[in-house]
C-alpha cells in the first residue's frame, strides 16, 4: 500500500481480518488517487460505496426493526437516516482512523480531502460494503452495531428523531412570524453518491447549513443546524 501503512495491521486494529486484502484496498482507494495514478491496478472504491450504503441502509433497519417493536415506519425511517446519514458515517470513519488510510490524489489531499465529510463517509461505506464481500452480512452487523449504539442513544436524548424542519418552522413563526425556505448552494460527487448542500433562511438570514444525500435529506440536516444555532429558543 502507497501509504506505508499495512493492510493487514490496519484490519486488525479494527478487530477484523480480509480473506481478500484488495477488497480492503479497493475500500482504501479514491478516485482522485487512480486519476493521477492511471497505471496502478487498482479499482477505485465507488462501487464498493455503492454496495456498502445499501447494506448499512438494511443493517439499521432491521436493527431498529427488532429493537423498536412497537415503534412506527415513520420514527423508524426517521431513526435509520440518522444512523446512516453521511456525517454520522463519517464520524465513524474518524474514529477507525479511515481518513489516515485513504489513498488521494495530491490536489485533492491539498484541498483537504482527508477531512472532507463526502470522502470519510463514502470510505466507511466502502468498507462495509468490502467486508460484506470478503464475509458476508454477519460480519458488517458485528461490525456496524456498535457504532450504532450510541448514534441511537443521543438521538433519543436529544429527540432528534423528530422532523428538524417542522420544529424549526414551529419556532419561526411563532417567534419571527416567518417561515422557512431553502436554498441548494452546492451539489457535488458522482451520480450514483451525490453530496446536496442546502441553507436555511429565516427572512434575509442564513441560519443554518446541512449536507445529505438528497436534497430532503440536506434540508433536515440544515433545519438541525438551525435548530442548534438558536439554542435553548427551540420548542421542546
Amino acid at each position: 500500500m502507497k501509504t506505508g501503512i499495512d493492510l493487514k495491521d490496519y484490519a486488525a486494529r479494527l478487530g477484523v481480518s480480509f480473506k481478500d486484502a484488495s477488497l480492503l484496498q479497493r475500500a482504501l482507494t479514491h478516485r482522485s488517487y487512480l486519476n493521477e495514478h492511471p497505471d496502478e491496478k487498482l479499482e477505485d472504491n465507488e462501487r464498493l460505496e455503492f454496495l456498502g450504503d445499501a447494506v448499512l441502509d438494511f443493517i439499521a433497519a432491521e436493527w431498529l426493526y427488532e429493537r423498536f417493536p412497537e415503534m412506527g415506519e415513520g420514527n423508524l425511517t426517521r431513526l435509520r437516516a440518522g444512523l446512516v446519514r453521511n456525517e454520522t458515517l463519517a464520524s465513524y470513519a474518524s474514529a477507525i482512523g479511515l481518513n489516515e488510510m485513504l489513498l488521494l490524489g495530491k490536489g485533492e489531499e491539498e484541498s483537504g480531502g482527508r477531512n472532507r465529510l463526502r470522502n470519510l463517509g463514502g470510505a466507511f461505506e466502502a468498507l462495509a460494503g468490502a467486508l460484506y464481500l470478503d464475509q458476508g452480512i454477519d460480519a458488517v452487523r458485528q461490525f456496524a452495531k456498535p457504532w450504532f449504539v450510541p448514534v441511537l442513544d443521543e438521538m433519543l436524548r436529544e429527540q432528534s428523531d423528530k422532523d428538524a424542519k417542522s420544529r424549526l418552522q414551529e419556532w419561526s413563526q411563532a417567534t419571527l412570524n416567518l417561515t422557512p425556505t431553502y436554498r441548494t448552494v452546492r451539489i457535488v460527487g458522482p451520480d450514483h453518491a451525490r453530496e446536496f448542500t442546502l441553507e436555511v433562511l429565516i427572512g434575509d438570514r442564513v441560519y443554518g447549513v446541512g449536507t445529505g444525500r438528497n436534497k430532503q435529506a440536506a434540508a433536515q440536516a440544515a433545519a438541525h443546524d438551525a435548530l442548534k444555532a438558536i439554542g435553548g429558543s427551540e420548542p421542546s
